[in-house]
């Protein structure tokens, strides 16, 4: 069964009534009817291993007991909840996991440090089993698109833990921006608090080097990275700031930020992207940057540019904004259109809200993100945040890293997945893995 990205935001009314007929009318057909004898009907459980257990991963553990949980893997003895899930096999490392019960799960959640992402996720569809990875789908450009790849090759559902772009909010937004209420839109501006207060960036590598607790194994953890010597500065959760592990605010919060706006506008990967920050030393992320973002005119609608803040830099506050509403608050988007000014999800100034007559609903609601998720590995409709509709995103953001790293404007060709004017940008595209690991 082909997987497609979300159905396009509807260019007239009549088009958008008539997609969202198509997809509310959608049947969960049993895959053995469409020629699968050995795939479970939808309306059995899934047997579904978690990747990562603690954090996010928590919650996946939880959503996966709704079904039929089979195997609990981290690197974190102490954050396997084996004892509350006593029929669950446990593991240290995935491989081994999908050595021991491939033919066991059909299933897998992954919420490991983004350095891992590409590989657990890899591993799984290989097995040709079904994935729901946490954001920001992968460590690299080259890994978002090998991952693309390998799932529309191999059919299986997939969703990035982006809970967001199946909310109300997200459909609401769509609907607006497809209805023309603020015309064409030609800027966005999307900021984030992060990582103000969450972990530190701009900061250097660690020089102590304590012991390795007896419950983690320190050498699965690193991965595919270079080797680093164990430090609580990485594990178990500050590894988002290090440029060896994590893909700092922007991979954070961007991809949570930035596909309800894609989805609305049609955005794919940008063309250009130029970066400014606080400076950083290699290691870590800056404490913080703004990087701008260039979108091509996708058929009629124009270019879009799009800038992101994050340690807290933000907009200048808007003049629609009704001075009740204080300073803009930590985490938010404004869209700029020739029309109007869309703030979070409500036409600013408040009247023109309150004038406003609500468009149709034409797009699909869902239960929920991860039941969205269940209903496409039974054989419904690809999930909303499927990798067909997340990957050329995903790149986008990556490559966003990649002008914050350079600290230089890049001209980026997408397809090809170079910068057209930089090419010291290559080694950052595609990096180099530690021995035994390979994509």
């Amino acid at each position: 069964m082909s997987r497609k990205r979300p159905p396009p935001l509807a260019l007239t009314r009549r088009q958008a009534l008539a997609s969202a007929s198509a997809a509310f009318a959608f049947t969960v057909v049993p895959r053995h009817v469409l020629g699968d004898k050995e795939a479970t009907a939808p309306s059995n459980k899934l047997n579904i291993a978690c990747i990562g257990t603690g954090g996010m991963g928590g919650t996946h553990v939880r959503e996966a007991a709704t079904q039929n949980l089979v195997a609990l893997c981290d690197v974190d003895e102490t954050r396997i909840p084996g004892k509350k899930h006593p029929q669950a096999r446990t593991f240290q490392d995935y491989r081994k996991m999908f050595d021991a019960m491939a033919k066991s799960i059909d299933a897998v959640y992954v919420a490991t440090p983004d350095h891992h992402h590409a590989f657990a996720t890899m591993a799984a569809i290989q097995l040709g089993k079904h994935v729901y990875c946490q954001k920001p789908m992968t460590h690299s450009v080259y890994e978002a698109r090998r991952v693309a790849e390998a799932a529309r090759a191999a059919k299986v559902a997939t969703q990035m833990g982006n809970q967001g772009m199946s909310g109300e909010d997200t459909r609401v937004l769509c609907e607006l921006i497809g209805a023309g209420a603020i015309g064409h839109v030609r800027e966005v501006h999307i900021w984030t608090d992060r990582p103000v207060k969450w972990w530190p960036q701009g900061v250097p590598r660690p020089a102590d080097t304590p012991p390795v607790p007896a419950n983690l194994d320190w050498d699965t953890w690193i991965g595919p990275a270079p080797m680093r010597p164990y430090n609580p500065a990485y594990h178990p959760f500050k590894w988002r700031g290090w440029w060896d592990f994590g893909t700092g605010a922007l991979g954070d919060i961007a991809l949570h930020a930035i596909p309800p706006v894609a989805w609305a506008l049609k955005l794919g990967r940008p063309v250009a992207i130029e970066a400014e920050h606080s400076g950083h030393n290699g290691d870590s992320f800056p404490a913080w940057s703004i990087i701008r973002f260039e979108y091509p005119q996708r058929g009629d609608l124009p270019p879009v540019k799009l800038v992101w803040y994050d340690g807290g830099k933000k907009p200048p506050r808007p003049e629609e904004l009704d001075p009740s509403r204080g300073e803009l608050p930590g985490n938010g988007r404004i869209l700029v259109g020739d029309k109007g000014k869309i703030y979070g999800t409500r036409l600013i100034p408040e009247a023109k809200m309150k004038e406003l007559k609500p468009p149709p609903k034409t797009l699909p609601r869902v239960p929920s993100h991860y039941e969205d998720w269940f209903i496409a590995c039974k054989g419904g409709r690809p999930a909303c945040s499927n990798f067909d509709f997340i990957g050329p995103i995903a790149e986008g953001v990556m490559a966003g890293n990649i002008a914050l790293k350079l600290g230089k404007r890049i001209e980026w060709d997408g397809e090809a997945m170079k910068a057209r004017n930089c090419p010291e940008a290559d080694a950052l595209v595609k990096r180099e893995y530690r021995k035994g690991w390979t994509l």
